[in-house]
C-alpha cells in the first residue's frame, strides 16, 4: 500500500484501509473493481475531522472540487469496464454567513459534471423521499417552518430529498450482471407478490421517487455500540445500499467505498456475498468499522453452519 496508509483491517473477504483515499485508491490495479457505492462528504456541510487530508475540511468549494476530482478520476481508471459507481449526495443548503443568501445548491448536478468530466456515463438517477417535518425540527430550516409561510411564503421551500447518482464506465462489461431479482431489500411488510417475484421486485425499484426508504436503518441503528463511540453524523441506509449492490453487482465482486465511515457498505456487501475493499481516514470511524465488518462476517459464518 501507499505511506499514508496508518492502519489497515483484514477479513476472510474484506480489507479496510486508515488512510487518505484518493492515495490509496491510487494504488489500486486497473479494472479491478466490480461496483462502487458511497456518500461523500458533502462538501463543506459537515467537518468531520480536523485533518488537511479530509475533503470535508476544505476551505472552499472549489477547493473541495479540486480534491475529490482526483478521486473521481481514480475510480474511473479501477473500474470494470461497463460497471457502475453509485453515489449517494444531496443538495446543499446555503446560508447567508457563508454565501450571502438563503437558497439551494446544486451539489447534484455539479457532482454528475464532475463525474461526466471523468469519462462515466451518467446512468441513472433515484429520488429518496425525507420527511420534511422530520427536517424542519432538526435544521430549524426558515424554509420549512409554517411561521415564515405565514409572513412570506416566497421565502418557503419544500423539503430537500437524498439522491443516489449512478455513473457507468463506458466498455464492455466482462461479467455481465445477469438473472432474476429474488428477494426484495426493505420492509418485508410493505412489499406483496402479485405475480412473478422479480418482477414485482424491478417494478419497486424502478421507480424514480422511493418513498419506501427507512431512514432508521442504519448500521448504527442496527449495531450495538459502546456508549463513548462518537456518533456516526450520517450513515447510509442500508436498504439503499443493498438495493445497488443487487442491482449492480455479481456475488463475488469487489465492492468499494472510499469513504468507507463506520463500513455500511462493506456491511452489506459481506452480507449479500461479496467481498469489500473499503477507505476510512477519520481513525474513531475506522475502529468501529473494523469491528462492525467482523461481526458482519461473523454472522455469516454463523449462519451458514447452521
Amino acid at each position: 500500500m501507499v505511506d499514508s496508509v496508518i492502519d489497515q483491517g483484514n477479513g476472510t473477504d474484506w480489507c479496510i484501509y486508515n488512510a487518505d483515499c484518493v492515495e490509496a485508491v491510487g494504488n489500486m490495479p486497473d479494472d479491478s473493481v466490480g461496483f462502487s457505492v458511497f456518500s461523500p462528504p458533502f462538501a463543506s456541510l459537515y467537518t468531520y475531522s480536523n485533518s488537511e487530508r479530509d475533503m470535508g475540511n476544505c476551505s472552499s468549494y472549489d477547493v473541495f472540487w479540486d480534491q475529490f476530482g482526483f478521486l473521481i478520476d481514480q475510480l474511473f481508471r479501477v473500474l470494470k469496464p461497463g460497471r457502475c459507481v453509485s453515489v449517494h449526495c444531496m443538495n446543499l443548503p446555503t446560508t447567508k454567513t457563508h454565501h450571502g443568501h438563503i437558497g439551494i445548491q446544486d451539489f447534484r448536478g455539479d457532482i454528475i459534471r464532475r463525474f461526466e468530466q471523468s469519462g462515466f456515463h451518467y446512468h441513472s438517477e433515484v429520488c429518496i423521499w425525507k420527511d420534511p417535518v422530520t427536517a424542519m425540527q432538526r435544521t430549524k430550516a426558515i424554509g420549512l417552518l409554517h411561521k415564515q409561510l405565514c409572513k412570506d411564503s416566497c421565502m418557503s421551500r419544500q423539503g430537500v430529498p437524498d439522491y443516489v447518482c449512478t455513473f457507468r464506465k463506458p466498455g464492455e462489461n466482462p461479467e455481465p450482471v445477469a438473472g432474476e431479482l429474488d428477494y426484495f431489500a426493505g420492509d418485508q411488510s410493505t412489499f406483496k407478490v402479485t405475480g412473478r417475484l422479480s418482477i414485482d421486485v424491478w417494478q419497486r425499484y424502478a421507480s424514480p421517487v422511493w418513498m419506501d426508504i427507512n431512514p432508521s436503518n442504519t448500521l448504527q441503528y442496527t449495531t450495538a455500540r459502546d456508549e463513548e463511540d462518537e456518533r456516526h453524523i450520517c450513515p447510509l441506509q442500508l436498504d439503499v445500499i443493498e438495493r445497488c449492490i443487487q442491482l449492480w453487482s455479481n456475488p463475488g465482486d469487489v465492492v468499494l467505498s472510499p469513504f468507507a465511515g463506520i463500513g455500511s457498505e462493506g456491511h452489506v456487501a459481506i452480507k449479500t456475498g461479496r467481498k469489500f475493499v473499503g477507505v476510512e481516514l477519520k481513525p474513531s470511524y475506522y475502529r468501529i468499522a473494523c469491528q462492525n465488518l467482523r461481526a458482519a462476517e461473523d454472522s455469516l459464518s454463523e449462519r451458514t453452519l447452521f
